[in-house]
This record gives structure tokens, sequence and C-alpha cells, in this order.
């Protein structure tokens, strides 16, 4: 049988002080680690006080991690686009090879110039705002490449290879944190939701021009 290791733990006695409970240490107790797991942390019970000496000075709250976008376990598809800034930038290559070496089947590929309707249907979410025309005056005044990718979880998954929209905030290892600066010109674009994923590609590829195949590597990308 495994030795249980001894953690020497002092013991916490209520007290009373000017009306407040306080928490005093008392005495040193030995508890093998079997008898730990009886006792839950008691730092929820203190309070500060000048009175309390013992007592913990700052309660602090969990931080709880609630993700925007949750990868699936299904096979999805996702419409990635890079942006004018992207191909003028010579960055057609590096953009792709991030989602080949992840392990992301490419379905669709082309390169594209965006017609003022298609871009205002693309982005029409966002018609109220007060960017929407410099938006669509940017993303229809060069070629864009229209890409069609397919993978477990791809939509969460390529959104975190990515990176956030604002490049200076995204982390570096995603594509805006190593190749962009500003949020007007930030490379790429991404569905939010397998959702989009769909109506984007529908949107932006005619029938046809997607390729069903399957890749010599899927075996040892996948189980």
């Amino acid at each position: 049988m495994a030795s249980l290791a001894v953690y020497p733990v002092i013991a916490f006695s209520p007290t009373a002080k000017n009306g407040r409970l306080c928490y005093a240490p008392n005495h040193k107790l030995n508890l093998r680690t079997s008898h730990l797991a009886a006792f839950q942390s008691i730092s929820h019970l203190l309070t500060y006080s000048p009175s309390c000496p013992h007592a913990s000075k700052k309660l602090h709250k969990p931080h709880i991690f609630l993700p925007h976008l949750v990868a699936s376990l299904e096979v999805e598809e996702t419409y990635i686009m890079i942006k004018p800034d992207g191909v003028q930038r010579g960055l057609i290559g590096e953009v792709i090879s991030r989602f080949e070496k992840k392990g992301f089947k490419l379905k669709g590929l082309k390169l594209f110039q965006c017609p003022q309707e298609l871009a205002q249907e693309h982005y029409k979410d966002l018609q109220s705002k007060p960017f929407f025309p410099k938006l669509i005056n940017y993303i229809t005044s060069g070629p864009v490449v229209c890409m069609a990718w397919e993978g477990i979880g791809v939509v969460a998954s390529a959104r975190k290879l990515i990176g956030v929209t604002n490049p200076l905030n995204a982390e570096p290892g995603t594509i805006r944190g190593d190749l962009a600066v500003q949020t007007g010109r930030n490379v790429v674009h991404g569905s939010d939701s397998p959702e989009n994923g769909k109506r984007e590609i529908a949107l932006w590829f005619k029938e046809g021009e997607l390729c069903e195949w399957t890749p010599v590597l899927e075996p040892w990308l996948t189980e």
C-alpha cells in the first residue's frame, strides 16, 4: 500500500470581538491526505476587521470563463475570407497554411472581386452601424480570397486561430495577433457560428464550386 503524506494543519476557533465573529489559529493538527477531503475551505467565512488580524483582508471572487463559442465534436463547415489587405500584403499562403497545418480540409477556394450588393448582404447585421459604408468600401476595394473549410469543431477552432477582432488584443500565435495591428485592417474573416458558416458558404460559392474529397492524411488526424 502506498504511504500517505502527513500535513500540518492549523485549526481555527471562532471568537467574538467587538460584536464581530473572527477566526483565530488554535493549534496544529496532523492530518493524512485521506482526511483532507472531508474539509472544505472556510475562506468564504472570513471577514476583515482590525480586531481580527488573522482574518482574510480580501475576498477573491472566482473567475468564471464563459466562452462565446465552444468547439463542437461534430463535423462542421466554416467560411474563411482573406480580406483585401491580406491579399495586397501577400498573406494568402500564410493564412491558408495555418488551417492546413491544423488539419482542416479545404473544400472551396477562389480569388474573387466582391460586388457591393454581395458585401452588403454579407454584412447586413452591421448595416445600422456608423462604420457600415466604410466597411463596404473596404471589402470591395480589391480582390478577396474565399475559402470553405471542413472539420470537427472547425467554426470555434477557426475563430481561435484567427484571434479577436482587434489585432492589438489578439493573442500571439493567432493570425491577427501576428499579422495585423488595426481592426479596420485585420486580414481575415471567419464565420461566428455553424449556422452562419453554412449561410456564408452558400452566399459566396455557387453550386458546383465546392469539392468533395478525402485527404490521405485523414486517418492520422482523427480516429
